[in-house]
């Protein structure tokens, strides 16, 4: 299994966005994203950096593999 990386919330949104999820609202210190026809909304941290537990977490939520994920983010 490739390592999580370790990103800034942005670069996180942004790689969900590639990936069909698009922000619903922020309320605090969390971003919250949707995608339609999934059930699961994403919660991202507003920290300097999203924890790779965190992440890995999401990823999961999300229905995805890491791989895919970090394909995303590259782009």
């Amino acid at each position: 299994m490739p390592p999580v990386p370790l990103l800034r919330p942005r670069e996180v949104v942004r790689a969900f966005e590639r990936l069909g999820w698009s922000v619903a609202r922020q309320r605090g210190s969390h971003i919250v994203m949707t995608k339609p026809g999934h059930v699961a909304t994403l919660s991202i941290p507003d920290h300097p950096e999203v924890a790779r537990g965190t992440l890995r977490v999401l990823i999961s939520k999300a229905g995805l593999m890491v791989d895919e994920f970090a394909s995303a983010a590259e782009r």
